[in-house]
């Protein structure tokens, strides 16, 4: 039957993944109930004085963990005694607040609902120490601060890719799981988040992406299907990048 093929090519490149990342995800917790206390990924200000810029991401909760990341970064100055975290949610916008959230739980690599986050980036010393004010501008100049739609976006990826598209020094890769990182609002052209390439999108919904970092993405509402023949990785919905080489 002609709908064969078309039909296994769907459940081979993004029901299979879903599944099996759903999988991986687990139990669906509570945000009361999961752990969001520090992962010790963060150098301690009190004895690393140098300035520290980092970006973290963890899957989201519960069942939009499957195939969803939540990304934010956290920095700190040259002797400063403690951090400071950006997030995007929701949940100050329903009490007439604004999306980004500033030091959430008062930690910068804590637990996301009991899911631990992954290092994307980390810049110490000078480096960093640079990209500070540049990074404070952005956040400053961010557009959608009182919006906030789950999908396409704007979201909290939607929030970091902003920050990496207006810093270029930070050198930022999204990763393919951080729904949102595409919506590019009214535009339809924008540099790639790490600035290695460019991307085309329509409202976040359907775009393309050709990069150095991060490959050749598709995105289909959402679902992100891509290669990066230069690193021999491909990308599937929910798994996100995995290497042709097993490593």
């Amino acid at each position: 039957m002609r709908w064969r093929p078309p039909l296994l090519l769907v459940l081979a490149l993004v029901i299979l993944p879903v599944g099996v990342s759903a999988w991986r995800q687990g139990a669906v917790a509570h945000w009361g109930g999961g752990r969001w206390d520090s992962t010790g990924m963060a150098p301690d200000p009190v004895t690393a004085t140098e300035a520290v810029v980092q970006v973290y991401c963890a899957a989201s909760l519960g069942l939009k963990g499957a195939v969803a990341d939540h990304c934010w970064i956290a920095m700190k100055p040259e002797n400063a005694t403690g951090y400071t975290r950006y997030d995007v949610v929701a949940w100050d916008l329903r009490r007439g607040g604004e999306a980004i959230r500033v030091n959430h739980r008062g930690v910068p690599d804590g637990n996301w609902a009991g899911n631990r986050p992954r290092l994307l980036l980390d810049h110490r010393g000078a480096a960093a120490a640079a990209l500070i004010p540049e990074i404070e501008q952005a956040v400053t100049d961010y557009p959608y601060r009182h919006t906030y739609r789950m999908w396409p976006g704007p979201n909290s990826n939607t929030f970091i890719a902003w920050i990496a598209r207006e810093v270029p020094g930070l050198g930022l890769d999204l990763p393919p799981r951080a729904i949102g990182k595409d919506y590019l609002g009214p535009r339809i052209l924008a540099p790639a988040p790490s600035h290695t390439g460019f991307q085309l999108s329509l409202g976040g919904v359907f775009g393309l992406m050709v990069a150095r970092a991060e490959g050749l993405e598709l995105n289909f509402s959402g679902i992100v299907l891509g290669i990066n023949p230069l690193d021999l990785e491909i990308t599937l919905p929910g798994l996100g990048r995995l290497s042709l080489l097993g490593d």
